[in-house]
């Protein structure tokens, strides 16, 4: 029994031994906050090691390169932007590292944003890299994007492009017969008018349906923001539209032309293209504010007018008029 027992403490002896000295050998982490930590494209796990102990997050990298070897997985590991926390040892690490369990960052496109600003948006990101010319302008999908750092520009825009031709595909197999657009480009040239015609979802359908109206019998749209759109490229104008640009002949005025415009006037969400692609049943022609930030919407202009009408007397009573 005791010599069971002094054999017992012999093996746990050798055991902590053998732990104090794959410690002293193999070294420790030494995280004291979290920390982002960047792997260039190409390294190897002895320059990443190098790294580490450089930057005080692992006490050797003689130690860690041991343990890749005896404990590693054959997974490479990956280029990247990585958080290493003061939990993680250095399986953890190199763990972490052969996943690509890398830092995620977002760019947003808001549905309705003309190209000129997500250009600015992509190039005003400093973790992204390169240059990248401003995006055709509806040929890009309105969603929240990852990337990480040190992304290429023109590789972001490729997936906001990508996301467009995947939905707008999607959404066009499902269109409803006797519409209006005959083709993909025509439903997001008309998707783009809906979207900055109305800032409320429930609307949309019907704003589509209304511009529907007007298409199938020859009734020019007269839509303000495609009025605006060859002045800024979708910009806010910031003041009121002037008279000769109501009458200016271009490709994108609906004033002064029937159809559709030559192009998109900006960026349309899903959701409008979706709308346009199976439009509200309705007379409607004409549409005015109510004041809530919706519409009023009637199929006469005997109706149109009285609309209107309501709506000044709102105007008057804010002291807009």
């Amino acid at each position: 029994m005791k010599r069971a027992r002094g054999l017992l403490l012999v093996v746990v002896g050798l055991a902590v031994a053998g732990l104090v000295l794959a410690s002293v050998l193999l070294g420790a982490a030494t995280i004291e906050k979290d920390t982002n930590f960047t792997i260039p494209a190409g390294a190897s796990v002895s320059s990443v090691a190098d790294k580490l102990a450089a930057e005080g997050l692992i006490a050797s990298a003689a130690g860690f390169k041991l343990r890749a070897r005896l404990f590693g997985s054959d997974a490479p590991i990956h280029a990247g932007e990585f958080l290493l926390t003061p939990g993680m040892d250095q399986g953890d690490i190199l763990a972490a590292f052969q996943s690509g369990d890398v830092i995620r960052r977002f760019v947003t496109v808001p549905e309705g944003m003309p190209s000129i600003l997500v250009w600015e948006r992509v190039m005003a990101e400093p973790l992204l890299t390169g240059e990248v010319a401003v995006p055709p302008e509806g040929s890009i999908l309105p969603d929240t994007y990852a990337f990480e750092r040190g992304q290429s520009r023109a590789s972001i825009v490729a997936q906001m492009q990508a996301a467009m031709t995947k939905a707008l595909a999607e959404e066009w197999a499902k269109r409803r017969e006797g519409i209006v657009v005959s083709s993909p480009r025509e439903a997001v040239i008309l998707a783009s008018i809906v979207e900055k015609e109305t800032g409320k979802p429930e609307e949309r359908r019907m704003v589509a349906g209304l511009y529907s109206n007007r298409v199938r019998i020859g009734m020019r749209l007269q839509a303000d923001p495609t009025i605006i759109y060859p002045i800024t490229k979708g910009k806010p104008l910031g003041r009121r539209i002037r008279q000769s640009e109501i009458r200016a002949v271009n490709g994108y005025n609906t004033y002064t032309m029937a159809g559709l415009p030559e192009g998109p006037i900006t960026n349309p969400g899903r959701a409008s293209i979706a709308a346009v692609l199976n439009p509200e049943n309705s007379g409607a022609l004409y549409m005015v504010a109510d004041g809530t930030g919706g519409h009023w919407f009637a199929s006469t202009l005997a109706e149109h007018n009285a609309n209107v009408a309501k709506w000044y007397a709102i105007r008057r009573e804010r002291g807009e008029m």
